[in-house]
């Protein structure tokens, strides 16, 4: 007899994410956890990179091989490709990485040429994620980008020419940016070509120059129901072009341009955080831990010296995975397994809330898996309150 699919896990999924921290410039609306790359000499954070791998094979000899390897930061299009190449050679020496896996580099369209393209191609890039944000000059001032809109158009127009499997990101709902204006710039975005695209509404943060601006009064988020009008209005023109949205955010041509690396988080598989204040998720023994390298580049390079404990991060109590289980499956359209959390916290979702959200609207049924609506993915963080255990 099979047994049966553990609610959370490698069998949901397992990636390797790794986080450069670096920038040429620190974008105003960026919370990450980046910093300013000035000729710095990168020699240590690379070793430590590729040490940090090394130390996590003993503890996760159990798990399949990587079905995914992600590139993100900060900028990591600035790694040298060489680097980039003996990363992905450690991994697959100690995990393995499938045939056909997804290899993810994050990019800026200041950093694309042929040139690079074909060395990241070379060192194992199997999908290339152009940061355009936008393709309005003024708009592009605005964010504090380092491009214009020609090369932003070069750039997708040379990555598509060698990587089919190419994502742009673009942020909208700006302050005061015209419904037009906006119709514009995503019919424009869908002529690239790509077969994936992000699209976040912009989130002004509080540590951010943004959010400091915000609090004295300089700038003013869009009113919500504006952004809800932007959203639906996304949504119809994404559909109409052939990439409708398969999560909140994200919009593919079909299941192969899905990003397979974020599935694995919206899934409640497992993934290995590395680098300057990477997160984690680790399945271990029927247990979950929530990783967290160090913040700074130092101290990450010197914690990584020591072998990694039995208990790599933080244990997650039932109820927490559940939840986490819960708003991160709800994301995707494919939807959520009910049973899944309460196989993990014992507690069934509430059935007059699950009526309840059904026959408002925002809330797709069928026996125990649920997945939102168009309303519904406008609402998710309520929804995802209203069922939590």
């Amino acid at each position: 007899m099979k047994a049966a699919t553990p609610p959370f896990g490698p069998a949901h999924g397992f990636g390797l994410y790794i986080h450069w921290p670096y920038c040429t410039r620190i974008c105003p609306y960026c919370d990450f956890n980046v910093y300013a790359a000035k000729d710095r000499d990168n020699a240590g954070l690379n070793a430590a990179l590729l040490s940090d791998v090394a130390r996590h094979r003993a503890l996760l000899a159990d798990h399949p091989p990587l079905g995914s390897v992600y590139f993100g930061g900060g900028t990591p299009s600035l790694m040298a490709a060489g680097d980039i190449a003996s990363l992905i050679e450690r991994a697959d020496e100690a995990f393995g990485i499938e045939s056909g896996a997804e290899i993810t580099l994050e990019a800026n369209p200041a950093d694309i040429s042929r040139g690079a393209l074909q060395a990241w191609k070379a060192a194992g890039i199997t999908r290339v994620s152009l940061g355009i944000q936008s393709l309005d000059d003024q708009a592009l001032s605005f964010l504090g980008r380092d491009h214009d809109s020609a090369m932003a158009r070069r750039a997708a127009e040379d990555t598509l020419a060698i990587f089919d499997n190419t994502s742009i990101d673009l942020i909208y709902a700006r302050p005061g940016q015209p419904t037009e204006s906006w119709k514009t710039e995503l019919s424009d975005a869908l002529s690239l070509g790509a077969p994936h695209l992000s699209l976040y509404e912009l989130t002004i943060a509080e540590r951010t120059a943004f959010g400091k601006r915000a609090e004295r009064g300089e700038l003013v988020p869009m009113p919500d129901d504006d952004q809800a009008d932007l959203y639906e209005l996304t949504q119809q023109i994404c559909e109409a072009r052939g990439l409708p949205a398969y999560e909140i955010s994200n919009h593919a041509a079909g299941e192969a341009y899905k990003s397979r690396h974020n599935l694995t988080y919206w899934r409640g598989g497992d993934w290995i955080g590395i680098g300057p204040g990477a997160h984690g998720r680790l399945s271990l023994d029927g247990r979950r831990f929530a990783t967290h390298a160090p913040a700074r580049p130092g101290d990450y390079e010197a914690a990584v010296k020591a072998p990694l404990p039995s208990e790599p991060g933080e244990p997650l109590t039932s109820l927490d995975t559940a939840r986490e289980l819960l708003a991160l499956g709800l994301r995707p359209d494919e939807g959520f397994d009910l049973d899944r959390m309460t196989a993990v916290s014992g507690m069934p979702a509430d059935a007059a809330s699950l009526d309840m959200l059904a026959e408002a609207g925002l809330l797709h049924r069928s026996g125990q898996v649920v997945s939102l609506t168009r309303e519904g993915r406008l609402l998710a963080d309520r929804i995802t309150a209203e069922l939590a255990p």
